[in-house]
């Protein structure tokens, strides 16, 4: 105890010393004078952004804002710092509320709240001396209808790129519709609602995803976000042996081909592959065509292939044939 006492005495007669005297001095006129400094600076005409909340009240129960009003407004004000300091950190700025039913219009769905009144309810809260430079937005709307709806399908707006020897083998949506609300001249438009653009590259396994659907002004959708699956397989080339036919065959003709069949190849999913036939594909040859040639060969055609394959090609593309008389 002794020993902190006598510390202490030392540290009180270092700071309260002759030197350090002068010290404290300077530090409180530097403080008075930061003071003044401030008080002038205050004393200036500024001009500065406040936030305004905004919200919309007695909204009926059986009304549905399809888009629904901006929930703030960024007003600039002009006048000395004093009083824009006191907007800025005080509560001095409370939300301003708008009546539904003084800006409603039920035959459009549509309400507006101009410039005017939106000035109006800002300059209720400042004080005497403030003036309202500019306010953004320069209108406040909404729209609303009275629960008409309808139920439509969704599609992925945007670009999905397997990787390399990949190909996208499915999507899938959770959930699949969503219920539209709007007026009933664009109820009447709208046949499917998109996704927020979306861009995924380079994947090789399956991929979910939660998206926005895209905003429509007057429109809202319910639910606002769906889940979007991506299912990618590994390509694999194949080959099948198809039968040759002849069309354009005159009555009593016989065209025979060697060989009869041709072997086709083609891209496809792995998990795909066992459902490819060769009746699903269909190779000929144009009668009309040899009767034009002076060829021993025939051109082979590949008319006909099954959606899930890719880059069908023949192996071959001529053959040797024989026309023959019943």
């Amino acid at each position: 105890m002794e020993r902190l006492s006598h510390d202490y005495k030392n540290i009180r007669n270092f700071l309260f010393g002759f030197l350090n005297k002068d010290f404290l001095i300077f530090l409180f006129f530097l403080a008075l004078s930061a003071i003044f400094w401030l008080m002038m600076a205050l004393n200036e005409t500024y001009e500065r952004e406040i936030t305004v909340p905004m919200s919309l009240t007695n909204v009926p129960k059986n009304v549905v804002l399809t888009t629904e009003m901006d929930s703030t407004v960024k007003v600039t004000v002009r006048d000395k710092g004093f009083t824009l300091v006191t907007y800025m950190y005080s509560r001095r700025i409370r939300p301003v509320r708008i009546n539904f039913g003084a800006y409603a219009n039920k035959q459009t769905g549509y309400g507006l709240v101009p410039t005017a009144d939106i000035q109006k309810f800002v300059y209720q809260q400042l004080m005497g001396s403030s003036k309202i430079v500019s306010v953004n937005p320069d209108k406040l709307d909404f729209y609303f209808n009275f629960g008409a709806s309808k139920t439509v399908p969704v599609r992925m707006d945007g670009s999905v790129t397997p990787g390399k020897s990949y190909y996208l083998a499915s999507m899938r949506f959770w959930p699949d519709k969503v219920t539209v609300y709007a007026s009933k001249k664009m109820l009447d438009s709208i046949r499917y609602v998109k996704t927020e653009p979306i861009r995924i590259v380079n994947f090789e396994d399956t991929v979910i995803r939660e998206v926005p659907i895209a905003r429509m002004q007057g429109v809202k959708c319910v639910p606002s976000t769906v889940r979007i699956g991506l299912y990618p397989d590994i390509l694999t080339e194949e080959r099948v042996s198809v039968p040759i036919r002849a069309i354009n065959l005159p009555e009593g003709k016989v065209l025979r081909t060697f060989p009869s069949h041709v072997s086709v190849k083609f891209i496809v999913g792995a998990s795909m592959f066992r459902t490819v036939k060769a009746d699903q594909f269909v190779v000929v040859v144009d009668y009309n065509e040899v009767t034009k040639q002076t060829s021993d060969k025939c051109e082979l055609h590949l008319v006909k292939s099954p959606y899930m394959v890719r880059n069908a090609q023949l192996e071959i593309n001529q053959v040797d044939y024989l026309v023959e008389q019943q």
